[in-house]
């Protein structure tokens, strides 16, 4: 018989890439997923990972058998499903991904009033860039995602999930002071010509959206410092060393030296939950996507500037 748990193991592998990707989602240590597929090896007679280069690989024997786990994990799933909806309460463990600022700026509220609210469920939070989130969803590896996009960037929603928005969130461009910008009102987009630009890195949403808008009104962007981490960046504007567009929520008090100047029009991103198709009967998503919509308006309100 095949223990479910060193399946979990398995599948986790396939999805995430890595022992130590599936060991962060799991919860677990690298060492204990590790051993889990060294004893499904052993009772299946199968080799499961190979070495390449750095990393691991999964044989075809083991993509086949993670397949299968798939397959039994969204049954047990279903199985869940049904008795918590049977007992009407949120329950059980829910597994949640969220991008950088809105783990820090919404998610906290969130997860303390259904711990408070609801002790028999067991909310977890991941952190991973909202496109990712999406695919986490589809494949099953998490139970709910928080994602945003833009106005020009839309977030793809595979067959299979369904979402729900919470909130949009607005975008600042934030200068030095001392900057010709610093005293106006607002900005249009068709002055950042010839700014030096300080974001996150290519192949993030926000470096996307910012290359994709400046390119449609007419130039290229001038990216001198890239960072992951918008703390990061706003040190980064503080020290003179050029321009940002930064979102509102959990981005917190600017330094001084940082100045606040509104783009005409805005930027705004769009926030989502998503989870798969179906899941919303079960309580513990339906209670948690309606305190995510609840607790939007009062974080949102705390990002307004100050008069």
């Amino acid at each position: 018989m095949l223990d479910l748990q060193r399946l979990r193991a398995l599948h986790a592998v396939s999805v995430h890439g890595t022992v130590g990707a599936a060991a962060a989602a799991l919860g677990y240590t690298p060492s204990a997923v590790s051993q889990q597929i060294a004893k499904l090896e052993r009772e299946t007679r199968t080799v499961l990972l190979e070495r390449e280069g750095r990393g691991i690989r999964l044989t075809d024997e083991a993509l086949q058998l993670a397949a299968t786990a798939k397959e039994l994990l969204a049954i047990v799933e279903r199985a869940e499903t049904e008795l918590e909806e049977r007992r009407g309460v949120p329950a059980g463990r829910l597994d949640i991904v969220a991008f950088p600022s809105a783990a820090r700026g919404l998610l906290p509220s969130v997860l303390a009033e259904l711990a408070r609210a609801h002790p028999a469920l067991d909310a977890r939070l991941g952190e991973v860039d909202p496109h990712l989130s999406v695919d986490l969803v589809a494949k099953g590896a998490v139970d709910l995602a928080v994602a945003h996009d833009w106005d020009i960037a839309p977030l793809p929603a595979p067959a299979g999930v369904e979402q729900a928005v919470i909130g949009d969130d607005l975008c600042d461009l934030l200068v030095p002071e001392g900057h010709p910008f610093a005293g106006r009102t607002a900005v249009r987009r068709e002055e950042l010509v010839g700014e030096r630009w300080i974001c996150q890195p290519p192949g993030r949403v926000c470096h996307d959206w910012l290359v994709r808008t400046l390119r449609t009104a007419g130039h290229e962007p001038d990216v001198v410092h890239t960072a992951e981490e918008n703390p990061t960046l706003v040190a980064l504007v503080a020290a003179g060393l050029g321009v940002a567009l930064i979102p509102r929520l959990g981005r917190g008090p600017l330094p001084a030296g940082v100045v606040e100047v509104p783009l005409d029009p805005m930027p705004v991103r769009r926030l989502y939950a998503l989870w798969r198709a179906g899941a919303a009967r079960r309580p513990a998503i339906a209670e948690t996507v309606r305190v995510l919509r609840e607790w939007w308006p009062r974080v949102s309100a705390h990002q307004q500037p100050p008069k």
